[in-house]
């Protein structure tokens, strides 16, 4: 159907049926079947399908005096969460907590805004990444666990990385757990603290991409000494070699955990070479796949094969 009699300034976005009345529209035309209805009193011309469109969406029919929290703020950061909480639709909506929690139908109100940090983010209010980390804790009932506190959190950590320190030209990756670690006690008595407590302890700064943090946490859970996390690797004459995922310096291993980026023939064929070179300079690098993180049989195999690089005793580990 045609929207051609509706103003141009309102087939851009999601308009409340006080606006459009405003602008001249007649209450019979905002009957009309084309019109998409997020939720009640607001029109869209386009279907509000993501995350995004429907905050934006609702936000237009919300109070001022709110922001997008939880796992709807996780989502808007663009924070990696597990597939069944990523699908959530409700959305997160936090005020302060003297006034009344949000009640609308597809919002999940909360309150506590005055004890968050907010920012601005796609022209949307959210709560600030360490306070959004924080607040997943209240919400492990929907499917998070700690594993996916400490994924969030190392990203949270690489994201707010401080500026390099004097002489140096990397940044300082000890400032994200810090500001993660000072975010939960300035909490009272939080839901979910104690997991997440445990989590943070397991966050480490940078990380590139979730699987590298489920890989490390596998090999720190079966036993093994903790790998450093994208750490420079050096030759014995001190020249660079590569940047190893997960680095055990002592035992000169590498992991290198190699996702969808690593498919392509160039890539493999850069991979091969750097791997060639470290072992020439007697590094031993090994591939990890999500297979090997995920299946029991391959993680067992995958977990033998960093054993005995690493010379470590199988039967003193949790390889299983």
């Amino acid at each position: 159907m045609s929207l051609r009699w509706l103003p141009a300034d309102l087939l851009t976005g999601p308009f409340t049926l006080d606006v459009a009345r405003g602008a001249g529209v007649p209450q019979w035309r905002l009957r009309d079947a084309a019109l998409h209805i997020p939720t009640r009193s607001v029109r869209s011309a386009a279907p509000v399908e993501d995350v995004f469109a429907r905050a934006t969406a609702f936000r237009a029919a919300l109070p001022d005096d709110i922001a997008f929290s939880h796992v709807t703020a996780a989502q808007l950061w663009g924070l990696a969460l597990p597939d069944v909480v990523a699908a959530q639709t409700e959305l997160d909506v936090l005020r302060v907590t003297h006034r009344n929690r949000i009640r609308r139908t597809g919002c999940n109100g909360h309150r506590g805004l005055e004890a968050r940090g907010t920012a601005i983010r796609l022209g949307l209010p959210l709560t600030g990444l360490v306070d959004t980390w924080v607040d997943l804790g209240e919400v492990l009932d929907r499917g998070l666990f700690r594993d996916d506190l400490v994924v969030v959190g190392d990203e949270v950590a690489t994201r707010l990385a401080g500026p390099p320190d004097p002489g140096s030209d990397l940044p300082d990756w000890s400032i994200g757990p810090v500001l993660l670690r000072q975010a939960l006690s300035r909490r009272v008595r939080p839901r979910g603290g104690v997991v997440l407590g445990s989590a943070l302890e397991l966050v480490r700064a940078p990380v590139r991409s979730p699987m590298e943090t489920r890989a490390r946490l596998m090999f720190v859970r079966a036993g093994f000494p903790e790998p450093m996390v994208n750490r420079d690797v050096h030759g014995r004459d001190g020249q660079w070699l590569l940047e190893g995922d997960l680095v055990w310096e002592a035992q000169r291993v590498v992991g290198e955990y190699q996702g969808r980026d690593h498919a392509s023939i160039r890539q493999r064929s850069y991979d091969a070479d750097r791997r060639a070179v470290a072992d020439d300079e007697d590094w031993t690098v090994l591939e990890i796949y999500a297979a090997d993180v995920y299946q029991p049989g391959r993680r067992i195999a995958c977990l033998r094969r960093f054993a005995r690089a690493l010379d470590l005793d199988p039967a003193g580990l949790e390889i299983r």
